[in-house]
C-alpha cells in the first residue's frame, strides 16, 4: 500500500556609466519621441477610473478608519533589516489572520524564508502603518533591479515574485494601509526607478483600492493586465459542476479511469493537515515522492517551470512547506497505481481557498492520463469537503480551462516618476501596448 498508516543599505544603487555609444542611442531614442510624451502623459492622467471603484466609499472608509483618527497619531515606520522584521512576527501574523482573503503567500512565515533564500541581492522595504499606539496594517515591498532591452531598472513592488497569483497590504484596514504607505513612498527619498505593483486583484479583493490610493497621493497609475489563472469556484453541487463540463471531456475522464484501474488497484491520498499541536507532520516521506516524480515528470527539463526539485528552487520549498504544515496551510495530493505513485499535486490552502502550485507525473504513464485523473479527484475531493475555490495557479491555461469556471486576471499599475529614465520606460511600455508589441506574459513559476 502507498501510505502507513540582511541588511540592506537604505541608499539608492547607483548605476554604472554606460559607454559612450549607448548613452547616444539613448539621447536619440528619447529626442525621437519627445513629441510623444506629453501626449502619453495626458492620456494616462485622462484616464477613466475605473468602473468598479466607488471612490466615495474608498475615502469614507479611509477617512473613518483608524489610520486618521487623528494625522498627528498617525505614522508609518520603514523596516529594512530582517532583524527589525523579526521583531515584528507576531504582529504580522496577527494581521495576516485579519486580512480578507489572505493567502499563504501574503503570511511572514513565506515571507521570511522567501527573504533569506532570495533576498540578498535585493532592498528591503516593509512599511509598518502605526495609528493610535497600534500597527494597524503592513505593506511589503522589496526594491529589486531588473534586466531589461533599455538596461537594469530598480523596481519597488511586492515581495511575490510569480510565485502565487495575488498580493496586496497586510491587515483589515487595506484602504487606509496603502494610502498610508504609498504617501510615505510619494515623500521619502526614491532608491527606485519606477513603482510597479504588481499582481493586483482589482476586481476581486482589492475592490481598485490601489490605483485609488495612487491617484490620490499622486502616485498616477498606469494599468496593464499582469497574468491570468484558471479558477474553480467551488459551489453548489458536484454534480452541477460535472454536468456543466463537456461530454467530450467527461468522457475522457471515464476512459482514464478505466485505463488506469485496468493496470492496477487506484489508491488517492489527499493529505491535509491542520496545523498546530497534534497535527503537524510534515511526511517527509509524501514530499519525497513529489520530489521523485518531479525529476521524471515531462516539465523536467522546462527551465522556466522551476519543479519542486529544480536547485535554484527545492531548499526553498523544502524550508517552506514545514511552515505551511505548521500554518494548515499544507497539502499533498498523491496518484497511486498498484501501489506505485505515479502522479502528484503540490497545494496551498487557507480558509477553503486552494492554490495549485506543482504537479507532476511520471511520463511512462503518460498513455493513461494520469495527471489529468489527479485532478479530477482532487476537485471532486474539494466539493466533498466544502472548499470555495480551486485556484488551479498561472500557466499552462489551455490544459486547465476545461476546469475552469471563471478565468481571473492580475493587474499592475505603475508609477513612472518625472526623470527621464523613466518616463523612456514608461514611453517604451506605452508604445508596445500600442502598436501590438504587448507584454508577454510573465515567466510565471506555472502549477
Amino acid at each position: 500500500m502507498l501510505i502507513n498508516g540582511i541588511i540592506h543599505s537604505t541608499v539608492g544603487y547607483r548605476h554604472p556609466m554606460p559607454p559612450l555609444w549607448e548613452r547616444l542611442e539613448v539621447t536619440v531614442q528619447t529626442a525621437f519621441f519627445a513629441v510623444l510624451l506629453d501626449f502619453v502623459s495626458i492620456r494616462q492622467t485622462l484616464a477613466p477610473r475605473h468602473q468598479n471603484c466607488d471612490d466615495k466609499y474608498q475615502l469614507n472608509e479611509f477617512y473613518n478608519g483608524a489610520e486618521l483618527r487623528g494625522q498627528m497619531m498617525s505614522y508609518v515606520v520603514e523596516i529594512n533589516t530582517i532583524d527589525q522584521l523579526v521583531g515584528h512576527q507576531l504582529v504580522w501574523r496577527k494581521l495576516w489572520g485579519e486580512t480578507p482573503g489572505a493567502s499563504f503567500f501574503q503570511s511572514y512565515e513565506w515571507f521570511e524564508t522567501y527573504w533569506r533564500h532570495f533576498g540578498s541581492d535585493q532592498v528591503l522595504r516593509v512599511l509598518a502603518i502605526h495609528s493610535d499606539g497600534e500597527i494597524i496594517g503592513l505593506l511589503p515591498l522589496v526594491v529589486r533591479t531588473e534586466a531589461t532591452r533599455l538596461g537594469p531598472i530598480r523596481v519597488l513592488t511586492y515581495p511575490l515574485d510569480n510565485w502565487g497569483s495575488f498580493y496586496g497590504p497586510i491587515g483589515k484596514n487595506p484602504t487606509a494601509t496603502l494610502l498610508a504607505g504609498l504617501r510615505y513612498v510619494r515623500e521619502s527619498k526614491r532608491d527606485w526607478d519606477i513603482l510597479d505593483l504588481r499582481w493586483v486583484d482589482v476586481n476581486g479583493m482589492d475592490r481598485a483600492r490601489t490605483p485609488t490610493a495612487m491617484r490620490q497621493v499622486g502616485l498616477h497609475p498606469y494599468e496593464q493586465v499582469w497574468m491570468h489563472s484558471a479558477i474553480i469556484e467551488v459551489k453548489g453541487s458536484w454534480e452541477s459542476y460535472w454536468a456543466s463540463r463537456t461530454s467530450k471531456f467527461r468522457n475522457n475522464i471515464r476512459r482514464a479511469e478505466k485505463r488506469l484501474s485496468a493496470l492496477g488497484e487506484i489508491e488517492f491520498l489527499r493529505y491535509r493537515p491542520e496545523g498546530g499541536f497534534g497535527d503537524d507532520d510534515p511526511r517527509w516521506d509524501l514530499y519525497q515522492i513529489c520530489c521523485n516524480l518531479s525529476l521524471r515528470g515531462w516539465q523536467a527539463g522546462d527551465k522556466q517551470g522551476k519543479t519542486m526539485a529544480h536547485p535554484e528552487v527545492a531548499e526553498f520549498l523544502r524550508d517552506v512547506h514545514e511552515h505551511a504544515v505548521n500554518l494548515g496551510c499544507a497539502e499533498i495530493n498523491i496518484l497511486a497505481v498498484g501501489g506505485q505513485p505515479i502522479a502528484f499535486a503540490y497545494n496551498y490552502v487557507r480558509d477553503g481557498r486552494v492554490f495549485g502550485l506543482r504537479t507532476a507525473y511520471d511520463p511512462a504513464w503518460a498513455e493513461a492520463s494520469p495527471g489529468t485523473y489527479l485532478r479530477y479527484r482532487m476537485i471532486l475531493d474539494s466539493f466533498e469537503r466544502g472548499d470555495s475555490e480551486f485556484n488551479l495557479g498561472p500557466g499552462y491555461l489551455e490544459s486547465k480551462k476545461s476546469w475552469a469556471t471563471c478565468l481571473m486576471t492580475s493587474s499592475r499599475y505603475t508609477y513612472f516618476p518625472t526623470s527621464p529614465r523613466a518616463q523612456l520606460f514608461r514611453l517604451k511600455r506605452w508604445w508596445e501596448q500600442k502598436f501590438g508589441r504587448g507584454r508577454p506574459l510573465p515567466k510565471a513559476r506555472p502549477a
